[in-house]
């Protein structure tokens, strides 16, 4: 699953510090996240958005993918961090896709 989107400029510290709350998460966390096979977060450093980043969840298939999706979806730590980024980013450039490893 890859992300994209475009964080505020007046929220990037905010966002940092947001982002390195919830990898700390992932790792004290390990069976909450079992599913998740690996997360990257990638920064923009050419181009016309300079403050894009893309986010990179691998899975082993779709099917861990829903689980993991699911339990976050109940769970309010992690409805807390949701409401933060959504606050952080610009709204219109945030997009979702599936990607399929094909070499």
């Amino acid at each position: 699953m890859v992300e994209t989107y475009v964080v505020k400029p007046e929220k990037q510290e905010e966002f940092m510090a947001m982002i390195k709350k919830w990898v700390a998460e992932t790792k004290k966390n390990k069976e909450k996240y079992k599913e998740l096979k690996s997360y990257k977060l990638f920064a923009q450093m050419f181009g016309d958005n300079r403050l894009g980043y893309s986010e990179m969840w691998e899975f082993e298939n779709l099917a861990n993918l829903e689980k993991l999706l699911n339990r976050l979806m109940q769970d309010k730590e992690f409805q807390k961090i949701l409401s933060e980024f959504v606050s952080q980013i610009v709204p219109d450039t945030w997009s979702i896709k599936i990607w399929n490893l094909v070499v």
